[in-house]
């Protein structure tokens, strides 16, 4: 866990750094795109929250390549080193999009080729427990992970509206992760791949932690396309090396079912922005757009004009998903009844305080309206 600790405290502390130096040089660059109809944020505001992200896995990566404890991961470079350059090409699509607005076409290329190198160089959904263990043929499986890549991506992209929002979603999903990624690889099924998923995820973690005070309302900083499509490439991939390389041979019967958890886990803590893009697809199709046109439907969007002031409903979106996130992972620790149960209890929960918004705001001539967006 020391180790862990310190490539996530070396990812805060460098996406901090290079937070704040953007901030500070932000009105010399005049990287901020004009405010769009779509946008709920009031004031032009810098969308380079990718590139702190980016640096932050990059120094953090090269410091953990030089921790003698973590030579199971890098034993197949390969892996670990595609991640990264997959990162490197959608911080590049996504910061020029921030700038000139490129065509969905384009953006989706980006995407299926940041995807592709990740499943080329070894990272794929090889095996799901379908009918016992159903296994994948190699086209098959490159297919499926670019698909899965591109999707994660997209949906993550898809719910950064508001003020912390992505930030917070990420930090929940994460943290749940990291927690059951690291009691895989310190059980008996231990594996490099295992320990993979760890690294990434401290290091996400750690890169949220350090941006997350200029993206909190009233945000200094967004995370911009760049930003959002990293988060999305990092939480899928990472997902992706514990299901897809599982060898049911090296798991005992008994951990069979905890070791499928990201089969789920995955779903539970993407379910939001799983959801938003499912119907964002559906409404867009259905009105003859194209799937990647953007609008002002979005969940978060929705709960603004259901009358939720911007921080309520950036905490209802943490609700529903830490209650799923935390539910899930609640199988490996008690019997399924008590899991499923805290997960129904905190599904109504979360239903009632979304149905309910208090509208005292509305008549406050000192409420400050919205929120400042894209972040």
């Amino acid at each position: 866990m020391t180790f862990y600790a310190l490539v996530l405290i070396v990812a805060a502390v460098v996406s901090f750094a290079v937070s704040l130096v953007m901030w500070r040089l932000n009105p010399r660059w005049a990287v901020r795109r004009d405010i769009r109809q779509r946008d709920v944020h009031e004031n032009p505001t810098p969308r380079l929250g990718g590139l702190a992200l980016f640096s932050a896995l990059l120094v953090a990566t090269i410091v953990a390549s030089q921790v003698s404890w973590f030579e199971g991961v890098f034993a197949t470079q390969r892996t670990v080193w595609a991640l990264v350059g997959a990162a490197a090409i959608v911080v590049l699509i996504g910061f020029l999009d921030d700038l000139f607005d490129l065509d969905w076409l384009t953006k989706l290329a980006g995407q299926i080729l940041a995807a592709g190198v990740v499943a080329w160089q070894g990272v794929q959904i090889v095996s799901v427990p379908i009918g016992g263990l159903t296994l994948f043929s190699p086209t098959l499986s490159l297919v499926l992970t670019v698909l899965a890549v591109v999707l994660v991506m997209n949906a993550v992209n898809f719910i950064d509206g508001l003020d912390g929002l992505v930030a917070g979603v990420t930090l929940i999903a994460s943290s749940v992760f990291f927690i059951y990624s690291f009691l895989l690889a310190t059980s008996e099924a231990d594996t490099p791949y295992f320990n993979y998923a760890s690294l990434f995820t401290a290091i996400l973690l750690g890169g949220m932690l350090g941006f997350v005070p200029f993206n909190w309302h009233p945000a200094k900083l967004f995370l911009g396309d760049s930003g959002s499509l990293l988060v999305g490439l990092i939480m899928a991939t990472t997902a992706i090396s514990v299901t897809g390389q599982i060898d049911p041979a090296l798991v005992s019967a008994s951990q069979l079912l905890p070791a499928f958890i990201p089969v789920l886990l995955p779903l539970a803590v993407l379910v939001v922005p799983l959801l938003d893009f499912l119907l964002a697809v559906l409404r867009r199709l259905r009105a003859g757009m194209s799937p990647f046109e953007a609008d002002r439907q979005h969940l978060h969007h929705r709960l603004l004009d259901m009358g939720h002031t911007h921080l309520q409903a950036v905490l209802i979106l943490y609700a529903w998903t830490s209650v799923l996130a935390i539910g899930t992972l609640m199988f490996l620790f008690v019997e399924w009844y008590v899991a499923v149960g805290i997960i129904a209890l905190g599904l109504v929960g979360s239903a009632v305080v979304t149905l309910s918004p208090d509208n005292r705001q509305k008549n406050d001539p000192l409420a400050v309206p919205g929120g400042t967006g894209k972040g």
